[in-house]
């Protein structure tokens, strides 16, 4: 994890704690609706409410502002798919992971276009937990579904494209906001978030032989 420069020194004050977290905040709100190529220090700082020396004291580079970010995002990112579980009925382990998949693009639009903008620029900053932890996590998480499989509890499917599908369809709603509330119109608000969940479920737990 990318580290804070004021986090290196000897005693680490709650002042440089609340700076950084302004930071990053900052930080978060610029690169996820510019991009990181088109984000500078200078719109950071500005949204930051603070002076650019200032900020490169506690994030000597841009690229340290991302990382910090990216290796955050990727923890709370991971959560979800960790809580699947083996011993749970695939039902309720699906609907489960639907939901809190949806529960992520309605509280952190921002982290999920950030996490968008990450990939589409080739995941220079993140290639190797993709291929690592995630990877690793993902791979496990195909042996329950393939034991579910096996069991007869849900109708064979290829297990990475149904996670790799509920990835898509979720995170939808978070980096497609924009045109989901043009084309919802004046139907569009919070509830969009429940339609969608129940529509989903209804799809994936069908798609598997699931009566809902």
């Amino acid at each position: 994890m990318a580290i804070p420069r004021a986090a290196k020194t000897q005693r680490r004050t709650r002042i440089q704690e609340e700076k950084e977290e302004l930071i990053l905040e900052a930080a978060l709100e610029v690169f996820s609706r510019r991009g990181f190529l088109g984000a500078t220090i200078d719109q950071i700082a500005e949204a930051a409410g603070m002076s650019k020396p200032n900020v490169l004291y506690y994030f000597r580079t841009k690229e340290a502002m991302h990382r910090a970010l990216m290796d955050r995002l990727l923890e709370t990112w991971l959560e979800p798919l960790q809580a699947f579980d083996a011993e749970g009925d695939p039902a309720s382990e699906i609907r489960s992971y639907i939901r809190r998949k949806l529960e992520m693009a309605r509280d952190f639009p921002r982290e999920s276009r950030l996490f968008a903008n990450e990939i589409l620029q080739g995941a220079p900053v993140i290639a190797d937990q993709l291929a690592g932890p995630l990877k690793t996590l993902v791979d496990e998480k195909v042996k329950v579904i393939r034991s579910w499989i096996a069991a007869g509890k849900i109708r064979r499917c290829e297990p990475y494209h149904l996670i790799f599908s509920i990835w898509a369809t979720t995170q939808h709603y978070a980096d497609f906001d924009v045109q989901v509330g043009a084309v919802l119109g004046p139907a569009y608000g919070e509830g969009r978030f429940e339609d969608a969940a129940r529509f989903l479920e209804t799809l994936f737990l069908r798609g598997l032989g699931i009566d809902v």
